[in-house]
């Protein structure tokens, strides 16, 4: 998932990196679990954010039967699992719930019939794990089913009206199931190290398309009934669905853009350049593993920038802007397919394992297909954000391998940490190793665990016993360690420096210091990137002067480019500019993407004034907002309003 790695400039589109290991072969896709001996590893994981007990009982195989429901804002239907039981004393199937209402449970008997399972959910909900629901299954059936249906409130799903959509026809609902959101549309058990394949029924209205992270057909027609199957094992967090006025535009032959239809054509000229990212990271990691893939862009109030659901990502509009200035995001959501849903964090404390991953081969194949300088800038914004993150981030959540209890909320994991310092580490290594030896053992090692969960402890053992030990001289496994289970970045980190970076160091240098803004011609061919990095040097505040002279000169007012917003509105509040106002409500209330919100309302909310208006704000974007965003938005608010 993207959260806050900086979008690339024009024409950045990236993906993976790679070469060939000697290691043992990789599963086929259809392979359906880990080895025996792997199995036994993580069946001893402690997954303090879900009731599940996998080391009894596993859920191998999920078969859904649902209803979509706009008017009642709700899915109904069956959930049928396919278990295997591990313990053969266990005598309960302990499940993950969140809001949901739980009309029966069934057991399969011997001749293929159902009979009553009593059932119980905990008499009270845990604001962040849910509720527990725990099923009696003296017998041990092979199948479980149980009958439910969501709440209008479920914290995944988000339910727009048609005014919401771009096309103003049809209703839209999609599905947000990272980190633990599937528990509340799904009863399951919502734990990453249980992988399990599944398949799907849903009924909806005939107008309305609906999708899933699993086999969509491109040329499937809207009747109102729909089928899908999902052969590869995947975590509960990839489970997902969306239903609206959705139609398909191909790129290649297996991969293309579903949209609204007044988005489509848009999204497929912004995206043209994905099956040259897919082939560029076949060739470097080898075959992409999941047969299709395809993009949904979603309405701006999909609270992430992108979710890497196999198949199927789903992607903000906001990255949409005409010039694929902003396209990075889909190569980082691609890449996930090789490091996160291949090889998968057992526990939401080993985040870093999917996305650490995905931020380094991302910045290596920026620097393959786009030059070094490009890569450097984005290794230079990253870690100027951590470098403020850092600041007032508490300590223990500075580490890669979280300990048990320092992580609440799995929502609440530091971006920083995850993504930026976990590809920080892994730069180290390169650099440590040389790229012909550190190449060939990440191919090896998404090969080694591909279609498994891995916690950090697993991850260490393979690096001791397939590159430290097998390249003695070039660093240690204490090294490593210090990174992962340390706060703060070794002093050891290799440094990056960059020379685009340094013009525009002097160019914001000239216009605080005397007022003198940069070369029109320069700064006309300035990037994303640079634009970004001008901004984030800028004073905490400036004189209202000097915001009117940058506003004027570069329209930063109104832009539709969301890194810039979330840069610029921030300076306007802190800055007393009132002049952007108007445009920051109106960015605020279009978009729900926490990412390039937060920033703008979190300043806001710094004084009585401020605080005013984003309560206003707030107010009227809320409707329109994911559950994800609301809490996020409340949350903010609410700290403000008791000080």
């Amino acid at each position: 998932m993207r959260h806050s790695v900086l979008t690339l400039s024009i024409a950045t589109v990236l993906l993976l990196a790679g070469c060939k290991e000697e290691t043992a072969t990789a599963p086929a896709a259809t392979d359906p679990a880990p080895t025996a001996k792997t199995e036994a590893v993580v069946s001893k994981i402690v997954d303090e954010h879900s009731y599940a007990e996998p080391d009894k009982v596993r859920t191998r195989d999920l078969a859904l039967d649902l209803s979509i429901d706009f008017n009642r804002k709700q899915l109904a239907g069956s959930a049928t699992y396919t278990l295997e039981w591990l313990d053969k004393t266990a005598t309960q199937l302990v499940l993950d719930t969140r809001d949901l209402t739980i009309e029966k449970a069934e057991g399969e008997t011997g001749e293929g019939q159902w009979q009553p399972l009593e059932f119980a959910l905990a008499p009270t909900a845990d604001p962040v794990l849910g509720t527990k629901l725990s099923i009696q299954t003296p017998n041990q059936p092979g199948k479980v089913r149980v009958t439910y249906r969501t709440s209008p409130n479920a914290s995944g799903l988000q339910w727009l009206t048609p005014a919401m959509t771009e096309g103003k026809k049809l209703p839209f609902m999609f599905s947000q199931s990272q980190q633990i959101h599937a528990r509340s549309w799904v009863p399951l058990q919502d734990a990453p190290q249980v992988r399990f394949t599944y398949s799907a029924r849903v009924k909806a209205p005939e107008d309305v398309m609906v999708l899933m992270s699993a086999d969509n057909d491109p040329k499937a027609e809207r009747d109102g009934e729909y089928e899908f199957k999902m052969p590869q094992p995947i975590p509960s967090y990839l489970l997902a669905i969306a239903a609206g006025d959705l139609v398909f535009k191909p790129i290649s032959g297996r991969s293309g853009v579903w949209a609204e239809p007044a988005m489509v054509d848009k999204a497929v000229r912004e995206f043209e350049d994905t099956e040259k990212m897919i082939e560029v990271t076949e060739r470097l990691y080898g075959a992409y593993r999941w047969d299709r893939y395809d993009m949904l862009v979603l309405p701006p109030s999909f609270p992430y920038g992108g979710m890497e659901n196999p198949r199927l990502t789903f992607a903000t509009p906001t990255v949409i802007v005409g010039d694929k200035s902003l396209v990075s995001l889909i190569a980082h959501e691609l890449a996930h397919s090789w490091s996160g849903n291949l090889v998968t964090f057992a526990t939401d404390r080993d985040g870093w394992l999917n996305e650490g991953f995905t931020s380094y081969v991302q910045s290596r194949i920026i620097e393959e297909m786009y030059g070094k300088e490009m890569a450097d800038m984005e290794y230079v914004i990253d870690r100027n954000e951590l470098e403020r993150e850092y600041r007032t981030l508490d300590p223990k959540l500075q580490v890669m391998a979280l300990k048990p209890g320092d992580l609440a909320d799995p929502d609440g994991s530091s971006s920083a940490t995850v993504y930026t310092k976990g590809a920080w580490m892994l730069q180290w290594l390169e650099e440590a190793y040389g790229r012909e030896v550190f190449d060939p053992f990440l191919k090896g090692y998404f090969d080694h665990f591909a279609f498994q969960s891995v916690t950090t402890r697993q991850f260490l053992d393979y690096i001791k016993a397939h590159l430290i030990d097998k390249h003695p001289g070039k660093a240690t496994l204490e090294q490593v360690e210090n990174w992962v289970y340390q706060p703060g970045i070794p002093e050891f980190a290799p440094q990056v420096a960059s020379r685009a970076f340094g013009v525009v160091d002097t160019a914001r240098a000239a216009f605080t210091g005397a007022g003198t803004l940069p070369n029109k011609q320069l700064s006309d061919a300035w990037s994303t990137q640079e634009w970004a990095h001008f901004l984030d040097g800028m004073p905490e505040t400036l004189s209202e002067e000097q915001v009117r002279i940058l506003d004027e000169a570069y329209q930063f007012t109104g832009t539709a480019n969301g890194e810039v917003a979330m840069r610029w509105y921030p300076i306007t509040v802190r800055s007393g500019y009132l002049a952007a106002r108007p445009e920051m409500g109106k960015f605020l209330q279009r978009v729900g993407r926490r990412k390039l919100i937060m920033p703008t309302y979190n300043a806001l909310v710094a004084t009585p004034d401020g605080l005013k208006f984003a309560k206003q704000v707030f107010a009227r974007a809320k409707p329109g907002y994911h559950p994800i965003t609301t809490a996020s938005v409340e949350e903010v608010i609410g700290k403000a309003e008791q000080k």
